[in-house]
């Protein structure tokens, strides 16, 4: 199967599904106009609270045909012109204002379990996370809550990766929880190298559009998330090392994260290493 990006069958599905997802955006629209009529008429509150309802929705289904449109345009150019593939996740950071974001999967015991990010700043600081174990993708899954720090702030909340953070020249992140009816599944994290440049607000429209309609909604595009990272070969080196040096899987997963930050290297290619034979940590 051809990779997101070099398919234009996918990147017809994703007009499709842009066009659909207007529809539905349009549809909302006009019940709020609906509600906020009936609420004016007879001072309901219950019409306004239906009003905000659909209002919600028309943005999410609205950022979620921008999503498609953008990234199937992109697509189609590529296929023109060459040059390199587009990732989705292209889409994802100019709908928040920047051009560094990441999403992180969880499961339901919040383990990283697929991550995609948009350019290599995000990516590292993704890196970084999962390897120093404190982070904001980390923070807004387990307290179901937006995160907002920058500047020093970053130091003061996770004192070894805000420095990292910094060192990368990245002053301010906003992460915000994915969360879908009684359970988180991750987190959209934004990282960016000026402070105040976009909001909670901002970013919480995109991931409400992303976890409800393109990631597992109506809307959602076969292959979409090209560049995903399954962090199923980092638990697997872990394996290994637990093996080979007789400890528990916790223990040799914490010696693999170390040993990439150590070397500087993505943990990613660290485990890679290990899982081919080629590096050894006892």
């Amino acid at each position: 199967m051809e990779p997101w990006g070099g398919s234009p069958t996918q990147a017809a599905l994703a007009l499709q599904r842009a066009t659909t997802a207007r529809q539905r955006a349009d549809r909302a629209r006009k019940l709020v106009e609906r509600y906020e009529s009936l609420a004016a008429r007879t001072s309901d509150d219950l019409y306004l609270r239906l009003a905000d309802v659909h209002r919600t929705t028309a943005t999410r289904h609205a950022v979620a045909a921008d999503l498609l449109e953008a990234h199937a345009r992109r697509t189609g150019q590529w296929a023109r012109d060459g040059g390199p593939q587009p990732l989705f996740m292209t889409g994802v950071a100019e709908a928040c204002g920047t051009r560094s974001v990441a999403v992180t999967l969880v499961d339901g015991d919040r383990n990283q379990v697929a991550v995609a990010s948009s350019d290599p700043s995000s990516h590292t600081a993704q890196d970084l996370e999962f390897v120093l174990g404190e982070g904001p993708a980390r923070d807004a899954v387990r307290d179901g809550a937006p995160v907002d720090v920058s500047d020093t702030g970053l130091s003061t909340r996770w004192p070894g990766y805000g420095p990292a953070l910094r060192s990368l020249g990245i002053a301010q992140v906003v992460a915000v929880p994915l969360q879908v009816p009684g359970e988180c599944i991750g987190a959209l994290a934004v990282f960016d190298p000026h402070p105040g440049v976009t909001t909670t607000t901002q970013v919480a429209e995109v991931a409400d559009a992303l976890t409800r309609s393109v990631l597992i909604g109506q809307d959602a595009v076969p292959g979409l998330f090209g560049g995903v990272d399954y962090r199923a070969v980092v638990h697997q080196a872990a394996g290994m090392v637990a093996v080979e040096l007789h400890c528990q899987v916790g223990d040799a997963l914490e010696l693999v994260k170390a040993r990439a930050f150590a070397d500087g290297r993505p943990i990613g290619d660290v485990a890679r290493d290990i899982v081919h034979g080629q590096l050894k940590l006892g």
